[in-house]
């Protein structure tokens, strides 16, 4: 790793082309002009690509594509597409407008398909597509010949009942199709029930689907009934089956001989947790020791979930399953049963506790001089809210006040250091709900971190980081479980470019540090702003999502050359395979490394699920809250531009719902996708992400989480 360093130190990444995006737009252009015939300065011409030192590049991804059989040799110097590649392997991307999409890393643009070339693939299915004639503007069209992997075959929705049939109108509303319920496919299931169904024909040609009523929820509209709905639509369990809560019920609390005797005792140590007021699973802990004024033993002790969730048995098995805990607005829906997430594993204070642990022995520069991983026994002397320790970090005063002032002043220098080397910092305040009777939200607040978030923060990623050093950064690397973060996609980094260009930002593509700088300048200079979180949320869009991997590429945004996740066992499974993984290893133990691979998929699919879990429940709690105020107009801000009309956020609360264009009567309105706006045709009137605007609230469905606006016409809009 150091001597590729070295290498790019010599030569700069300032001219340098994404490998992955380069290819991909080469093969695009040959796919567009299947019969033509390229050599390298024809297609360095048409991606204006000038410069030596990328033209190379351009010839190495030609021969790569050779290799892999996309293109062939036709003459010397010469290439053009191989037949077979008409095919192309991708996933579904069906609009709510109907339209559908493939997207596939074969090519830079996504494939339209038309709804009746679908062959009732659905939205996030794996297909395979069959590319034809261009569409006019030289967009590219394609049918689908073969659905490979279904995305989803469960489906959640209310019940419409005839009396010889039924129907599931799906809440979901990429799905075009209603499934079709025979009677003795109901379970019981009544008229205007929510259900969940399990589709158990699959019809070509876009014949409903048939499906079978495997549970039923309940009455729509109530809270249980619509939180139940949301996870169920996501593939989410809520709650754990008996015979897993009676297995966690067995399971011992006592600390044995046999621990004592083989743990490192860290319980004279002083020890403390910084969590949320109201959280119950502490799974990580902070100690330190004064060796001397500028010298200390620091531990980061994490929950040894692993000591008590023996590997393949019926809790291991639940707990992959779920792989995240999942947190929606009103609840947190726990990956372990409470009794082990909430007492057996959580770092109470004045209990003795056992941890898997990282220790440093750490100067005042914050530089670790020495670090191991090791199993311990700690006892918290004291439990701490971020509030709290915040308090102490501003005042001086309270509780372990100078603990917790060095654990800041350290946390500060790590945290400079890790800006300095190019991560990024894409922080901004978090939305919370008051919620009152039946949680019904009764009003919004923005959360923001402070010092102690960041204290805790930094020493969780100080752990990861070393635990994914451990055995990755050694000259015969072991194999490991890595939370990878990939290079910005430089497409969708360009269009970002060109729109903050209209605010007057922006950013600096030299190099990586550079670029993170420059995007961390941004992020400072929005703070506070309108366009504040239209920018943040278009920036992280640039950027690649991070995945569990065996594959180590490093992490991109937080600048770190080997990352994984060790600190939070209770609420994340790939902890747990680290956790056992590292101890495998200080046993001589080896995994099954293609196993491990595909246990990091799994969970990386899971976490994204919970993830849109999690928006889906705002959602719902944000147009809940908005059922009484229609009648009303609200400053806002225009948050996404569709062909069908404009997105407005709100900036009191941050709720967002649609402007229709059916509903700008004023002129005949036109989408421009490449300068994100709409266009009056007459008065040239734009309406572009950005700007700010003021809206009325005319209508808020429930059912769909759909909230709409019209423009308040006593306003004109400001353009940018």
């Amino acid at each position: 790793m150091k001597k590729t360093q070295k290498k790019n130190s010599k030569q700069p990444e300032t001219n340098s082309l994404n490998k992955k995006t380069l290819t991909s737009q080469i093969l695009n252009i040959f796919t567009k002009s299947p019969q033509k015939e390229l050599n390298y300065k024809q297609i360095s011409s048409m991606l204006s690509i000038n410069d030596s030192h990328n033209r190379d590049l351009v010839i190495k991804a030609l021969d790569e594509l050779v290799g892999i059989g996309n293109l062939k040799i036709v003459s010397k110097g010469k290439y053009k597409l191989k037949s077979k590649s008409s095919h192309i392997i991708g996933t579904v991307d069906l609009k709510k407008s109907g339209k559908a999409f493939l997207v596939s890393d074969e090519l830079s643009e996504d494939v339209f398909i038309p709804f009746t070339k679908l062959r009732s693939a659905l939205n996030g299915d794996k297909v395979k597509v069959c590319l034809f004639a261009l569409r006019r503007g030289g967009k590219m069209e394609g049918e689908v010949v073969e659905i490979l992997e279904r995305a989803n075959t469960r489906f959640v929705g209310v019940i419409e009942k005839s009396s010889t049939y039924a129907f599931l109108i799906p809440d979901n509303q990429k799905m075009p199709l209603d499934i079709f319920i025979p009677n003795n496919y109901l379970n019981n299931a009544k008229e205007g029930d929510k259900v969940v169904v399990d589709v158990v024909e699959w019809h070509r040609k876009g014949k409903n689907p048939t499906g079978k009523v495997v549970e039923i929820l309940g009455r729509p509209g109530e809270n249980e009934v619509e939180m139940h709905a949301i996870l169920a639509e996501f593939g989410l369990p809520h709650k754990f089956p008996d015979a897993i809560n009676k297995a966690a019920e067995k399971i011992s609390d006592k600390i044995t001989q046999y621990d004592l005797e083989t743990r490192e005792d860290f319980r004279s140590h002083t020890t403390f947790t910084i969590d949320p007021e109201d959280a119950k699973d502490f799974d990580d802990a902070l100690s330190i020791e004064f060796l001397d004024e500028n010298l200390y033993n620091i531990g980061i002790h994490i929950a040894d979930v692993t000591n008590y969730i023996k590997e393949n048995s019926e809790l291991d098995n639940e707990a992959f399953s779920r792989a995240t805990s999942v947190y929606l607005v009103d609840r947190v829906v726990p990956m372990l049963p409470e009794r082990i997430s909430n007492y057996l594993c959580s770092l109470r204070p004045n209990e003795d506790k056992l941890c898997f642990s990282v220790i440093f022995k750490m100067n005042d520069k914050a530089e670790v001089l020495d670090y191991r991983i090791v199993k311990t026994i700690i006892n918290s002397d004291r439990r701490f809210t971020y509030e709290e320790a915040q308090k102490i970090i501003d005042t001086g005063e309270g509780d372990f006040a100078k603990e917790i002032q060095t654990f800041n002043n350290l946390a500060k220098i790590l945290r400079k250091e890790r800006f300095k080397k190019g991560a990024f910092n894409f922080e901004h305040s978090e939305v919370k709900f008051i919620l009152g009777k039946n949680a019904v939200p009764t009003g919004v607040y923005f959360k923001e971190m402070t010092d102690s978030n960041h204290l805790i923060e930094e020493f969780m990623l100080l752990a990861n980081r070393k635990a994914a050093e451990i055995y990755g950064k050694i000259k015969s690397p072991k194999p490991m479980v890595y939370r990878v973060h990939a290079e910005p996609n430089m497409e969708k980094l360009m269009n970002f470019s060109n729109f903050i260009s209209r605010f007057g930002y922006t950013i600096d593509q030299k190099n990586k540090i550079s670029l993170a700088k420059s995007i961390n300048n941004i992020v400072k200079d929005v703070n506070g702003k309108a366009e504040q979180n239209i920018i943040e949320n278009l920036a992280i869009r640039a950027m690649a999502k991070a995945v569990y991997t065996t594959k180590n590429i490093g992490h991109y945004g937080l600048a770190f050359d080997y990352y994984t996740h060790f600190t939070s066992p209770i609420r994340r499974y790939p902890d747990i395979m680290v956790h056992r993984l590292i101890f495998d290893y200080l046993r001589k133990n080896k995994p099954d490394t293609e196993e491990l691979e595909q246990n990091c998929k799994h969970c990386s699919y899971q976490e994204q699920q919970a993830s849109l879990a999690e928006r889906a429940s705002i959602k719902y709690k944000q147009v809940e809250f908005m059922q009484d105020k229609v009648g009303q107009v609200f400053d806002g801000i225009i948050s996404g531009v569709t062909e069908w009309g404009f997105f407005v956020e709100l900036k009191e609360n941050a709720c967002e719902g649609l402007v229709h264009i059916r509903t700008l009567t004023d002129d005949f309105y036109e989408f421009n996708a490449e300068e994100y706006c709409i266009v009056g045709s007459y008065t040239g009137k734009v309406f572009q992400l950005g700007n700010e605007t003021k809206v009325k609230l005319v209508n808020v469905n429930l059912q769909k989480k759909q909230i709409d606006f019209e423009l308040d016409y006593s306003e004109i809009v400001k353009e940018v």
